[in-house]
């Protein structure tokens, strides 16, 4: 899975001032990470507030950035949740022909055994027409899963290529990167780790960050690959205060509050999700008029 390596991002759902889908601003945000160095797009992850959306929303979400896109970039869909039936059954029915793999969080909620996350992935796997990305974050699924899991995953179904780590934890993450089956891609989803994790023989990231300054993360992730570390680390040091700053009020309304300033689009959130407050506002604001 070669085109899952370096830089993914993870796309907002811009939203007009009256909550509704921004389709154009949408398509400007796609276009910037495009022009600015981003190997793959994520749509319908985490920052995509997906847990807001209709099912109407969602498939004009889908069809925007296949539009906007044009073929020029690798397609991973997010498709996970606690109802394992329910992924099986869209799996089943979804035309994955834009798509190069999927994404799939570990099930929340539910706090499944590391049999019960094993058991869920494999109905996964075998009702997956494309490559299977894990998804590890216990910050929002209240249950880790374990390297153990993972490795036994990978082992036992080809199509299970690489894991969305966001446990931040970065010895968890080496464990994965040490044991892990040839072929196999350690991916990060923490920005602030993301630099260590590729020194360590992580494969790259699915990041905030670096859809709000797709330049410096994305030429950050490539000298990091390239081993020119402290060039790489350079580029750490610059967004470092940032990626503190765009998870300081919770994700997206951060990275949002970014693009507002960026002229890309507004800074709406829906609830429960609230926007920044404007000490918050006016520090990213700053931040990226300085950059």
């Amino acid at each position: 899975m070669q085109s899952l390596i370096g830089t993914g991002v993870a796309l907002v759902t811009p939203f007009k001032k009256d909550f509704s889908i921004d389709t154009e601003a949408l398509s400007r945000i796609v276009n910037f990470q495009i022009d600015n160095g981003i190997d793959y797009l994520v749509v319908l992850g985490t920052t995509a507030e997906n847990a807001t959306l209709s099912q109407d929303e969602k498939e004009l979400v889908i069809n925007t950035v296949i539009e906007a896109n044009k073929s020029r970039l690798p397609l991973v869909l997010g498709v996970g949740g606690n109802n394992t039936h329910k992924v099986v059954e869209e799996l089943k029915t979804r035309d994955f022909s834009s798509f190069v793999a999927i994404l799939s969080v570990s099930p929340y909620y539910n706090k499944p055994t590391q049999e019960g996350i094993y058991q869920h992935f494999k109905a996964i796997a075998e009702a997956s027409p494309v490559p299977v990305i894990l998804y590890n974050v216990p910050g929002r699924t209240a249950s880790n899963m374990l390297p153990s899991t993972v490795l036994r995953l990978a082992n036992d179904f080809k199509n299970v290529v690489a894991i969305k780590e966001a446990a931040g934890d970065i010895v968890q993450a080496m464990k994965l990167i040490q044991r892990k089956p040839e072929g196999f891609l350690v991916i990060s989803g923490d920005d602030m780790v993301t630099l260590p994790m590729i020194l360590a023989g992580g494969s790259g990231v699915i990041s905030v960050i670096g859809e709000g300054f797709p330049k410096q993360f994305s030429d950050m992730v490539r000298l990091g690959l390239e081993r020119k570390v402290d060039e790489a680390y350079k580029l750490h040091y610059l967004l470092a205060d940032a990626i503190d700053m765009i998870f300081e009020q919770g994700n997206p309304a951060g990275i949002k509050e970014v693009f507002k300033s960026l002229g890309l689009s507004e800074n709406t959130v829906r609830l429960p999700l609230v926007n920044v407050n404007q000490d918050l506002a006016d520090r990213l604001c700053k931040f990226v008029k300085n950059l």
